[in-house]
């Protein structure tokens, strides 16, 4: 069979070799499907089979270009890919996708020991990936790990600890001498391979099928790395959110029930009332669990809430109105964040005035953006501890630290008061309509 002998395009077939491999790495980790079964360390029968489906085909292709003609012969991984799938796929993935990527070599070319080699090829990564007992050293495995071998060399004999990322870096190295000396052998028949002529293209070729076999793992492991961090990430905004909503439940359920203990001293009937709009309260409250909302909602619960708050306040103490455009309705807000404002309006701005006093509230969009208001007559907020409302204030303070966290950058959140007249508090955000909500 046909070799390839030093010359001026010996150092570019050994590149293009080793971008082969690069370029299959970096397009099959855009795929979600795959990246999810290879990063799968207890694989089913299926996903060994869909692992199979995504490497066999691309290191197959670059058999037959080899095979169409000889200046496509960077293309052929078929030692290279067969020994990765093994080390990702196991003992018995690496055997069966060795002989599938060899089959138009062996059945087309006559090249009779290709199959054998890529299937002892795929079985030694195999059991290499068995032998290894934390299948994580597998990623460590990488372009520059030779560079660590003195390093290792070291730590075994003063540790005993071994460096099982060696393995893999090995077992390249004793793959592609054999096929060397296999390859001379037979004369250079019956199967492909790269004869170096000396010891630099010697080591350049056994370098280059390193390479093909660790960039491709460099590639995906940069890949799993920030796959986990957007995990973790994820996490960690799910755990300050959950950290902020139960500062904001109990502060609203311990004055909520401050008021049907105040009204079962004197109205039985009526604290049975508000009894029940707080079971109607908790009952959202427990079934709700979404960080985002319908605005619909939102107002439901606040009108449920204020209910509650009329009682206390009396009917012709407080007023309530609403300015709410339909529009705005389904459009998607942060769970529980109309509830502590009002709350604050009412505890802080409205308690004090003997005369009673009036909540409004307004939503509206303009520019793709949903704006909400509140306002109340109350006592308003001196100028001076304007700067510090939101981070002292328990209610103002948890709304505008989950809008800075679900929005970044991308809200405002305005306070205007003046004392003795009263507070407007306007938030503007992003508005997410029901099939944008969706679609993330």
């Amino acid at each position: 069979m046909e070799t390839l002998s030093f010359g001026k395009d010996f150092l570019l077939t050994l590149l293009l070799k080793v971008g082969v491999a690069a370029s299959m790495a970096a397009l099959l980790a855009r795929s979600a499907v795959f990246r999810r079964v290879l990063f799968t360390e207890q694989r089913d029968r299926n996903q060994k089979l869909q692992l199979l489906f995504f490497l066999a085909p691309p290191l197959l292709l670059g058999v037959l270009l080899r095979l169409v003609g000889s200046q496509y012969r960077f293309a052929d991984l078929m030692l290279e890919g067969s020994f990765l799938l093994g080390l990702l796929g196991g003992r018995v993935v690496g055997p069966i996708g060795g002989s599938i990527v060899s089959l138009p070599a062996f059945f087309f070319h006559g090249e009779w020991l290709s199959m054998p080699m890529a299937a002892t090829a795929g079985l030694l990564g195999g059991l290499i990936r068995q032998l290894i007992p934390n299948k994580e050293d597998l990623w460590d495995f990488g372009p520059f790990l030779f560079l660590g071998i003195p390093r290792s060399l070291i730590r075994l004999v003063r540790d005993a600890r071994i460096p099982w990322a060696m393995l893999p870096l090995s077992a390249c190295v004793v793959l592609e001498l054999a096929r060397i000396a296999l390859g001379h052998a037979v004369g250079g028949r019956w199967m492909f391979f790269i004869d170096p002529q000396g010891a630099w293209q010697f080591a350049l070729v056994i370098l280059a099928t390193v390479m093909a076999v660790a960039v491709p793992i460099k590639i995906w492991n940069n890949t799993r790395i920030e796959m986990n961090l957007e995990q973790h990430q994820q996490l960690l905004l799910k755990a300050r959110m959950d950290a902020l909503s139960s500062q904001i439940n109990p502060h609203f359920l311990f004055n909520t029930l401050n008021t049907v203990s105040s009204l079962i001293r004197f109205d039985p009937d009526m604290a049975r009332v508000v009894v029940l709009k707080l079971s109607n309260i908790l009952r959202q409250l427990l079934r709700k669990h979404e960080t985002f909302v319908p605005l619909r909602d939102e107002i439901d619960f606040i009108d449920d809430y204020l209910d509650i708050e009329v009682v206390r306040f009396g009917r012709d103490n407080l007023h309530i109105t609403k300015q709410i455009d339909e529009r705005t309705l389904e459009t998607f807000v942060p769970s529980m964040l109309l509830q502590p404002i009002v709350e604050n309006s009412l505890k802080h701005g409205l308690a004090a005035r003997l005369e009673g006093g009036r909540i409004s509230i307004r939503t509206s969009t303009r520019d793709g953006r949903l704006i909400i208001e509140i306002e109340d007559n109350g006592v308003g907020i001196p100028e001076a501890r304007l700067p510090q409302v939101f981070a002292d204030g328990i209610g103002i303070s948890n709304v505008h630290e989950r809008l800075k966290v679900l929005y970044g950058d991308d809200f405002r959140m305005d306070i205007s008061s003046r004392e003795g007249e009263g507070t407007r508090i306007r938030i503007e955000v992003p508005e997410l309509v029901p099939a944008l909500h969706a679609a993330s």
